[in-house]
């Protein structure tokens, strides 16, 4: 690994694990914690597949000119 990935590993880990803290503060259920994270799964990937798809049909465009 690149050192200059170290620190942006660790602290993205230490985040997650700073929201997983926090969502089992408020003691849900096994099946409404796995329901909210599908839903943030699926919103992260809706938006990175949106901006991914953006940013290859600009550049196909500019390719065609």
């Amino acid at each position: 690994m690149n050192p200059d990935y170290l620190l942006p590993v660790i602290s993205s880990a230490a985040w997650l694990m700073l929201a997983c803290v926090g969502l089992a503060s408020y003691r849900l259920g096994w099946r409404k914690i796995v329901t909210m994270g599908l839903a943030w799964i699926l919103i992260f990937g809706g938006v990175y597949v949106l901006v991914e798809w953006f940013l290859v049909a600009r550049g196909t465009a500019s390719a065609l000119m």
